[in-house]
């Protein structure tokens, strides 16, 4: 609540960062029918009086802020709140604040693997996470093949500043959600970690485990990329995902293997299902190949004329919203989105 302009920027930057959406009111008429039922109340120096003499009622979590010098304390006792702030010096604490209050751990997790080498796992994967930052849902990226060349390379993001692997990797314990979306590459709604091309890397599963963790509390959506040979770190996000989609073109011999990784993969997740990737050159059709892998049928992604080619330009996969792969990945966020409101119903 501020008619401070210099102030709202600051603070909806601080939001922004936190990942949090917000209401503002320039004084306390327009706060009025918001104020007892906001989980936070930032109230601009500028309002402080203006909430007094308005008599709101008394409520916990409300924190007084302004930028040069700090508000008041007797303005801070009137209005009953509980923090003074100075901005920009108090920047962190109140992005901690904002990350505190709404990164509630809602956000859902999907592995994606592939049935055989070259299969288009990373491709569908980093296609989920543009289709879900294309939909208005926070996505966070996750590359989870050490030998897969850095899924950075596929979006053209070499260059964005911004944590990898190799600075993560080290860790054991939590991490702070906030804190770690900010310090990863980012454009938009969606932020990724990636592996770079130095030596390869051994991911440690604790790593894998604690970016996830902090993923889900951070985003709506982590989408991690694994390889197919699971390694610690694999394992570590399969049992930590909701959901995990096996992509399995529609061959004889790609069934077959596809078959083998299904095996590994159900000793470590509850919920999976294939992606069958046309065409089909022996006219194997997807509930054919759905039934020998033993998962059920998410989708068939038919053959998209172009699509390497736009992805050797550096064009993120699906960044135009149109065609079969899009299309795919809309549903299957759809689908995992409706299954998890399902679960916490009943």
């Amino acid at each position: 609540m501020t008619a401070d302009t210099d102030l709202l920027e600051e603070l909806l930057r601080i939001a922004a960062a936190a990942g949090t959406q917000v209401d503002v009111a320039p004084d306390a008429v327009a706060a009025r029918a918001r104020w007892s039922g906001a989980p936070l109340v930032v109230v601009g120096a500028d309002q402080a009086a203006g909430c007094v003499h308005a008599r709101l009622p008394r409520r916990q979590r409300v924190v007084l802020a302004g930028c040069g010098p700090a508000p008041g304390f007797a303005s801070a006792e009137s209005l009953g709140a509980e923090y003074v702030l100075r901005l920009p010096e108090a920047e962190e604490w109140l992005l901690r604040r904002f990350g505190a209050l709404f990164g509630d751990g809602s956000g859902r997790v999907i592995a994606v693997l592939g049935g055989r080498g070259g299969a288009g796992a990373s491709v569908l994967a980093g296609a989920l996470a543009v289709t879900a930052a294309r939909d208005g849902r926070r996505a966070l990226l996750v590359d989870g093949d050490p030998f897969g060349g850095g899924i950075e390379l596929m979006f053209g993001w070499e260059q964005v500043d911004g944590l990898r692997w190799p600075a993560l990797a080290s860790t054991e314990g939590a991490l702070d959600p906030v804190a770690l979306v900010r310090s990863l590459p980012a454009r938009g709604d969606l932020v990724m970690v990636s592996f770079d091309r130095g030596a390869p890397l051994s991911l440690p599963p604790a790593a894998m485990a604690a970016v996830l963790d902090a993923g889900r509390r951070a985003r709506d959506v982590v989408v991690v990329d694994l390889p197919r040979r699971l390694d610690d770190a694999a394992v570590a996000a399969l049992q930590g995902a909701d959901h995990t989609l096996l992509v399995v073109p529609a061959e004889l011999r790609a069934t077959a293997a596809a078959g083998q990784v299904a095996k590994a993969v159900a000793l470590h997740c509850a919920s999976a299902s294939v992606v069958v990737r046309g065409p089909a050159p022996g006219k194997l059709s997807a509930a054919e190949v759905a039934e020998a892998v033993g998962f059920p049928l998410a989708g068939l992604l038919e053959s998209e004329p172009g699509l390497v080619r736009s992805l050797e330009r550096g064009d993120a996969p699906a960044s135009g919203g149109r065609g079969p792969l899009a299309s795919l990945c809309r549903r299957v966020l759809a689908d995992v989105f409706a299954s998890s409101s399902s679960a916490v119903a009943a």
